[in-house]
């Protein structure tokens, strides 16, 4: 076939997508952000997440990783070794009145113990980023919201779709009305893992293992789904005004409460509607979420982005840039921003992703704002927001119920 003839196939072909990747500017990709000044900050919490957050903030210059707190020595240990020279504390107050000149505190605390953290950091005057979900109950996540919201300083939950290069680009051709009328969404969050911390102290069981049990944790609606909660509200500006949920234990059978697999559907009223499907017994398909729309769907999937076109949709000038390539099925174009540059980086061929992950870029986002004053990308009413979704779709889970989004739930 020639490449006349494919270009005609491409958009006269009935039912054929077209796939452009969403790729943001080699300047963008590239940018160094660092503070005018060399600051000192602080972690509290020093399991996974908060060693990943060390491990980002080590990247970027300027930037100084003062003290580390967390209760489990072993856990402490391993997170001062991302550091260089920082002091390790059991206790946030004592870290706080040992290191007055720390300018930032990044939270990653168990989801639970956020609250009270956050809270008094606020009051003490810090700069607080907390990861998200924000709460896992609705009186702590109102009750951080207010804090933060009423606070002189700068407060950013770790939601990191706002904040992603690809996500922003990706929202922008939405916003543009690239896929035209939403008609449903779906988000996918696979990960073929335990969750179960081992643990020979049979007294710090639930204490380590906190994701696994009712009374402290809002299940992977919370944990994984309030990211993508969060997405669709900031691409959409629209809000589910109820939840069906269903979950059960299909590997890890292991006296944990929480289900490992879960599927909700949202009602956003006039006919859209989303789906959540997550689960720890499968990795399949990993985590992505999909708009779909009456001309195209986006595909949003950690670095990568795509825009795959229906076929009747309009040819737009940018298709002029892009590159032919088969996906799955479906035969597409490839839409990379600044190609030229991207070409002479040798990263034209391979495509394009995020250099960082994406929780690096949240991190730059809450420093730039802390100490140049910018607004952030996740405000305490969208944390709220998100939360306030998660845990209703993990009741409805539970429940094995429908269960309504009351507009009450967003009110501080």
């Amino acid at each position: 076939m020639s490449s006349t003839d494919r270009r005609e196939f491409l958009h006269s072909a009935a039912g054929l997508a077209a796939a452009a990747a969403i790729v943001p500017s080699a300047a963008e990709l590239e940018a160094v952000w660092r503070p005018r000044r060399a600051i000192d900050v602080a972690v509290i919490g020093g399991g996974r997440q908060g060693r990943d957050i060390l491990a980002e903030l080590a990247k970027i210059e300027g930037v100084n990783v003062a003290a580390v707190c967390e209760l489990d020595k072993r856990r402490l240990r391993r997170a001062l070794r991302r550091t260089t020279g920082a002091k390790g504390y059991s206790e946030w107050n004592k870290m706080l009145a040992a290191h007055a000149g720390v300018t930032a505190v990044f939270v990653a605390t168990p989801t639970h113990l956020h609250k009270d953290v956050v809270i008094g950091l606020l009051r003490a005057g810090k700069h607080v980023y907390c990861e998200a979900p924000m709460a896992s109950t609705i009186d702590d996540a109102k009750a951080i919201a207010k804090a933060g919201l009423s606070a002189k300083t700068t407060f950013q939950v770790g939601h990191y779709a706002r904040a992603n290069p690809v996500y922003k680009l990706a929202r922008s051709f939405y916003r543009s009305g690239s896929i035209e009328t939403l008609i449903s969404a779906r988000c996918q969050w696979h990960r073929k893992t335990t969750w179960r911390l081992a643990t020979s102290d049979a007294s710090r069981e639930k204490v380590l293992n906190w994701r696994l049990y009712q009374a402290t944790s809002s299940g992977l609606p919370g944990e994984f789904g309030s990211h993508w909660f969060d997405a669709i509200r900031w691409f959409t500006r629209k809000t589910p005004v109820s939840v069906r949920g269903v979950g059960s234990t299909m590997l890890h059978n292991d006296g944990r409460e929480i289900p490992d697999t879960v599927l909700c559907q949202f009602d956003f009223g006039e006919g859209v509607s989303m789906l959540f499907d997550a689960t720890l017994a499968n990795s399949f398909g990993s985590r992505h979420a999909l708009l779909n729309g009456t001309m195209g769907t986006i595909k949003l999937a950690g670095r990568h982005g795509w825009l795959f076109k229906e076929a009747d949709a309009p040819v737009q000038g940018w298709e002029v840039y892009a590159n032919r390539q088969q996906f799955h099925d479906e035969s597409g174009i490839t839409l990379i921003a600044d190609a030229t540059q991207l070409a002479a980086q040798g990263r034209l061929k391979d495509g394009v992703g995020l250099p960082h992950p994406e929780l690096h870029y949240s991190l730059e986002r809450f420093l730039q704002s802390a100490t140049e004053g910018k607004p952030v990308c996740c405000t305490a009413l969208d944390g709220l927001y998100a939360a306030a979704v998660s845990i209703k779709a993990h009741e409805a889970v539970l429940a094995n119920a429908e269960i309504k989004i009351d507009p009450s739930l967003f009110k501080v």
